[in-house]
């Protein structure tokens, strides 16, 4: 029973879509009547560049002439392109709009919003470097990772790509020796015998830790008060976002941990705990590890870390501050449920929890 339920939640993260409803500006429109909307159902998993081919054929026959540089916006706002396409939708879209309502632009590229997306390429390696992030969270180094074979790179990226073959996805990962995470009461009352935990660990290809756990915040700071979601605010600047990378550390407290206990951790700034902020992991780690381990930069391409993307910003919340909302893969948990089950079963392909939290805070200090 333990078994299908994580194989429920592993198809229900692989196999969930977006609806979009993706309309060409009209500044590029070169043709009467302007283009239909294109309709197209995006993994959640997914990255919006690798719609592209999707798009461009739709709205091939009515663009100006010129060098196609491709990016989206809602509402005005240029869409973060490393960022999954399901993270955004949970971020920006408080009540959920369907079909998503994006614009998509062939010119004009936001240079000073956006970094560069050539093409395919940036967008794997950017997912490849998350990898890397992850791995040195987990295991204190990128071995794993940087060692991947070609044939197992381009498997595991052609999973991620298509959303597809979700055994494959795993028979590539599982060489990556992440593991499950679990704590020691939570595997107590989940595993009535050894058997059954015998079971568990071999289906997830490792060995059961308790361990840190590679999350990504995505705290926005509002200060309007709402009850209900369709009251939010509108988003209209990314310098409202928090984008914060902060392990959460399971701890052996004699009692289930929970996502509460693990907010507390990962937001102390909120609940008070300031001294659990130091365990903020950055981009600048990753490079440095690289830079003191040169033999493993050269066992993969595109090792070099997108500058912008990775970022890591604290942010300084008074104690009034209260979370309005918070939202993984589209499911607002209940801060009572075991934080290693949503770890095990509601990660990204990249190996991180993406947790979108709205803050309601009267006063915001950025450091």
């Amino acid at each position: 029973m333990e078994r299908d339920s994580k194989k429920e939640a592993r198809n229900y993260v692989w196999e969930g879509a977006i609806p979009l409803q993706i309309h060409l500006h009209q500044s590029e429109v070169t043709t009467l009547p302007s283009p239909p909307p294109a309709l197209i159902l995006a993994p959640r998993i997914g990255y919006l560049p690798l719609l592209v081919p999707q798009v461009k054929p739709f709205f091939s026959s009515a663009l100006p002439p010129g060098v196609d540089t491709v990016w989206f916006d809602y509402k005005g706002l240029p869409l973060k392109w490393y960022i999954p396409t399901g993270v955004l939708f949970d971020l920006l879209c408080a009540e959920p709009e369907r079909p998503w309502n994006l614009t998509v632009h062939f010119r004009g590229y936001p240079a000073n919003i956006l970094t560069p997306c050539e093409n395919e390429d940036s967008v794997k390696w950017s997912y490849i470097n998350s990898l890397k992030e992850a791995a040195y969270i987990f295991h204190g180094n990128c071995k794993n990772v940087m060692n991947m074979s070609q044939a197992d790179q381009f498997e595991l990226w052609q999973s991620v790509m298509n959303a597809g073959n979700l055994e494959s996805y795993l028979r590539v990962s599982s060489k990556l020796k992440f593991g499950i995470f679990g704590d020691t009461f939570s595997l107590r009352l989940n595993s009535s015998s050894v058997k059954s935990r015998e079971r568990a660990e071999l289906d997830a290809a490792g060995t059961v830790t308790s361990g840190r756990i590679p999350v990504r915040l995505y705290v926005w700071s509002i200060q309007e008060d709402f009850d209900n979601l369709e009251d939010a605010p509108s988003f209209d600047s990314w310098d409202k976002i928090s984008y914060i990378n902060r392990p959460a550390e399971i701890r052996e407290e004699g009692k289930c941990f929970s996502l509460g206990d693990a907010m507390k951790m990962l937001l102390p700034e909120i609940f008070g705990d300031k001294a659990s902020a130091s365990g903020d992991i950055s981009k600048t780690e990753v490079e440095d590890y690289l830079k003191l381990n040169p033999e493993e930069a050269s066992n993969i391409e595109g090792t070099k870390v997108m500058a912008e993307s990775k970022d890591v910003e604290s942010c300084n919340l008074s104690k009034s501050a209260e979370i309005k909302l918070l939202r993984i893969q589209g499911i607002e948990p209940k801060l009572e449920i075991p934080f290693t089950w949503l770890a095990n079963n509601l990660m990204n392909p990249d190996h991180f929890l993406h947790i979108c939290v709205y803050v309601k805070v009267p006063e915001l200090t950025t450091i």
